[in-house]
């Protein structure tokens, strides 16, 4: 780790960070997943920000959502200009103060960003170079999380300050605090829901079809050949339409033409919403992996904390937890909204948990919690300086 590095544009950063790798599972031992398949050997893509303390008492975990990464803050290289997915958030002096904290990010299995996923050589290929494509087990939210503890197991840390993430990211932060009680002090789930509405069900389905129409995905096995560029990057629009809201896309584009006076007439891009589709729709495409977002959206939309912990109960799932926890909701997330969030609460309260809620005015949508929110940052430094002065360290 370097020393804090100024960049004009975001402040003070964490400054330089390394992508590390953890492999378990290694024959003739492998990962038992939910589903009953067994899956090895097993790689951990992870970085770290801050230093562990002598008594490994103020670590933080920090799961990122569906097309995130371990690359939460810092930057790779001197001239590097892009920044990790949640450097607003992960630094010295800011919400999650790296100079106090010690913070891990892995890449969730099933991946594409360093840790085993589909696109990993399949171990059992005949040539031994062939990646697994739709060969590779179905993972869950479950899985995803035990994969994680076995890292923070090789890291020596048996006790988490606290757990924080937003979407697929806060599923990730309640099956923490159910499956592993014990091991963690608090918890903080941004924008999340206990389960999939139906809503999100279906326009996952509609993405994971619009990949799987595509010619090119071949059932799976592209990664020789074209690639289904054309699938994902449709996948891609039409999830990130429902990060958004209504009054941000208003607010962004309105009706407003794109590089043009009038309407063409044809079925060319004429709006600004739709080059800006298409546009994050190509992005996506270069760096994200089409049989990784089939799985991870069907881990996601398989979690049901109720079912899988609490017999279809969410106060008795949330019996187990002896985490505090801080959970917020964005006004205008559609995707996961507020009723959502105070009813995982109402569940955590008739269990006499120490909780606090609350309800962020935001007009941006379900991304409002990867964007910068003075109130959202300073009520996280808060409630972890509240945490962490409990357990004797402040």
């Amino acid at each position: 780790m370097s020393e804090y590095i100024e960049h004009d544009s975001h402040g003070v950063s964490v400054g330089l960070v390394e992508k590390k790798f953890f492999t378990f599972a290694e024959p003739p031992h492998k990962m038992i997943l939910e589903s009953g398949e067994k899956l090895g050997p097993v790689t951990i893509a992870y970085e770290t920000c801050g230093k562990l303390n002598r008594d490994k008492s103020n670590a933080i975990l920090i799961p990122h959502a569906l097309s995130g990464d371990s690359h939460m803050a810092g930057y790779y290289s001197e001239d590097d200009k892009k920044p990790g997915w949640w450097d607003i958030m992960v630094g010295p002096g800011k919400g999650i103060d790296t100079n106090k904290y010690f913070v891990i990010c892995s890449n969730i299995l099933g991946s594409c960003m360093g840790s085993t996923g589909p696109g990993s050589i399949n171990p059992v290929s005949s040539d031994n170079i062939k990646p697994y494509g739709v060969d590779f087990p179905v993972v869950t939210i479950g899985d995803i999380v035990r994969a994680q503890k076995a890292l923070l197991d090789s890291l020596g840390i048996d006790k988490i300050l606290s757990v924080i993430g937003g979407s697929i990211g806060g599923m990730q932060v309640l099956e923490w605090s159910v499956a592993y009680p014990e091991m963690v002090v608090s918890a903080i789930p941004l924008a999340t829901t206990t389960r999939h509405s139906a809503l999100s069900i279906a326009f996952n389905e509609v993405a994971r079809q619009s990949i799987m129409a595509d010619p090119n995905w071949n059932n799976g096995d592209y990664y020789s050949g074209e690639k289904p560029d054309l699938g994902l990057a449709l996948a891609r629009m039409i999830g990130h339409i429902t990060y958004l809201s209504d009054e941000s896309m208003r607010q962004k584009f309105g009706r407003r033409l794109q590089d043009k006076g009038d309407f063409s007439f044809n079925f060319d891009v004429d709006f600004e919403v739709e080059s800006y589709l298409h546009y994050q729709g190509t992005k996506f495409v270069e760096r994200f992996d089409a049989n990784s977002f089939l799985y991870i959206t069907k881990a996601a939309d398989y979690y049901d904390l109720e079912k899988q912990h609490g017999d279809g109960f969410a106060v008795k799932a949330f019996s187990k937890c002896k985490a505090k926890f801080l959970v917020v909701s964005f006004t205008s997330d559609w995707l996961y909204p507020t009723y959502q969030s105070k009813a995982m609460v109402q569940a955590m309260k008739k269990n006499n948990i120490d909780v606090s809620f609350c309800e962020i005015e935001a007009d941006c949508g379900h991304d409002a919690f990867l964007l910068p929110n003075e109130r959202l940052s300073t009520m996280i430094s808060g409630f972890l300086e509240r945490v962490y002065g409990e357990v004797g360290q402040l």
